[in-house]
């Protein structure tokens, strides 16, 4: 890729309270699903990069988990440590609320947001107000809480004004070579993403019925030719978990699988083998140790 003067390439970090829709907006941005998503608040528990790179700029954008004060679990801590880390290392900031709702949630992100780092309002969710003359009283209302460079309403889901925003983000990005290769959209490995997509098969089948605290381990990572090979185990903290996970006669465990293996082979565009269990550990998501070993920041 040749790159002009004046190519600019910086990174975004897009944070917001949990379930405004952060990472339903990376993936729609990159035009490629490698953040998952539920409505299980803080499903996003890394930071994870998404790259867009067109001929005059590079977007890299940092999806970061959902802050909030609501858990006090150290795996809660660990995340709300990884989102104020993300936004003193980035040229431009994304804060994602909802269309509409504006809480003490978003009033906690907004009070950590720093003030010598260019801030887009993005106001998310705008296709569920019931009333759009609502809109305008509400982006008023917002911006005269905090010093915002600039306000952009969207629809993530239906990717309403995703291009507005683009451009809006290009103007404060810093005139640098691209970073990452032109054909990257992730700097996360196929290991770390095929663990992502079945704990995202997690929460969305299993919902309230298993709590905040299940993680996913990639046990065995093959490539034999056009082949993936995955062994991947399930973690929950109680054996009564472990019995709703599987469901009578394995059925959620192996519905969860087939779609999990589903996502992965149009995402690493090759066939997948997939085997899953699950396992008991109890106390890892306030086990130090244990969330290191997980790769928790």
């Amino acid at each position: 890729m040749s790159v002009s003067d004046g190519y600019k390439a910086g990174y975004i970090a897009i944070v917001g309270r949990p379930n405004v829709g952060k990472s339903t907006l990376l993936n729609h941005l990159i035009k490629q699903k490698i953040s998952i998503t539920s409505r299980k608040a803080q499903t996003t528990r890394h930071r994870i990069h998404g790259i867009l790179t067109d001929a005059q700029s590079q977007f890299i954008f940092v999806d970061t988990p959902g802050f909030q004060m609501r858990h006090r679990s150290q795996l809660n801590q660990t995340m709300n440590r990884v989102v104020l880390q993300s936004m003193q290392n980035v040229d431009v900031i994304l804060f994602v609320v909802e269309a509409g709702q504006f809480g003490r949630e978003d009033e906690q992100v907004l009070e950590q947001l720093p003030e010598n780092i260019p801030v887009v309002l993005v106001i998310n969710k705008i296709d569920r107000l019931p009333d759009k003359l609502q809109l305008l009283p509400f982006m008023q209302k917002t911006a005269d809480l905090f010093d915002f460079v600039d306000i952009v309403p969207v629809s993530a889901l239906q990717n309403k004004q995703l291009t507005d925003l683009i451009e809006t983000i290009r103007r404060y990005l810093p005139e640098n070579p691209p970073v990452f290769a032109e054909d990257e959209i992730t700097d996360r490995s196929e290991r770390f993403l095929a663990a992502e997509l079945l704990r995202e098969k997690v929460f969305r089948q299993i919902g309230e019925e298993v709590p905040y605290s299940v993680s996913v381990v990639i046990e065995q990572f093959v490539l034999e030719g056009n082949l993936r090979r995955i062994h991947a185990c399930i973690l929950v903290e109680r054996e009564n978990q472990k019995a709703i996970i599987i469901g009578k006669q394995g059925k959620k465990l192996k519905d969860m699988a087939m779609q999990a293996r589903k996502d992965m082979e149009v995402l690493f565009g090759s066939k997948v083998y997939l085997e899953v269990w699950v396992k008991v550990k109890s106390g890892w998501a306030d086990d130090t140790v244990a969330l290191k070993s997980l790769g928790y920041e």
